[in-house]
């Protein structure tokens, strides 16, 4: 029998100087797991996609647990609505941390450190410290060059070709959520 998926970690990016398109898949997919009673997991941003997620799930009155380290936090840069943040002391402890919380994954785009996280998470997967779902939200086509490095390295032979089964990939929130079984 599956595992019920009850939290799901999003990975995101912060850069408020995007696209709108992504801004709103952001909030929709905040909306539509509170509509489904999943909690997010989440870096508890107060811009770019981090913000717009929050305000997708807070809008729907869903649960969202914002998870910061603390130089973030003391900068400043944490969603002032959210009403469960935990601090950590570095990034290492928060992304170890989301990922207790988490019963799947979502990467929507974004830069280094969610690029960083996403690889990290399917690495875990690979070595068999993840079992859950991981998908990559390729929104635009956005994750289209890394999706095509992953097969480059299974092409030369640095990866095994069924390592590209431990993620999915989804252009759209809808497809992303099917992935993961919950609509």
């Amino acid at each position: 029998m599956p595992h019920q998926i009850k939290t799901i970690c999003i990975y995101c990016a912060s850069s408020p100087e995007i696209d709108k398109s992504y801004l709103l898949a952001a909030e929709e997919l905040g909306k539509k797991l509170a509509k489904k009673n999943i909690k997010c997991v989440c870096g508890a941003g107060n811009n770019g996609l981090m913000g717009a997620l929050c305000e997708g799930v807070l809008q729907s009155d869903g649960k969202i647990k914002g998870i910061i380290p603390r130089f973030m936090y003391e900068n400043g840069w944490y969603h002032t609505r959210l009403e469960d943040i935990e601090i950590t002391e570095t990034m290492h402890e928060r992304k170890h941390r989301m990922s207790q919380l988490a019963d799947a994954y979502i990467a929507l785009p974004g830069g280094c450190g969610t690029m960083e996280e996403l690889l990290e998470i399917i690495t875990w997967k690979q070595l068999g410290l993840c079992k859950s779902p991981i998908v990559i939200l390729n929104i635009n086509g956005y994750y289209n060059a890394l999706i095509e490095m992953l097969q480059t390295a299974v092409d030369q032979r640095f990866m095994k070709p069924e390592h590209l089964n431990l993620w999915c990939v989804a252009k759209n929130v809808d497809e992303a959520l099917q992935q993961i079984k919950i609509i």
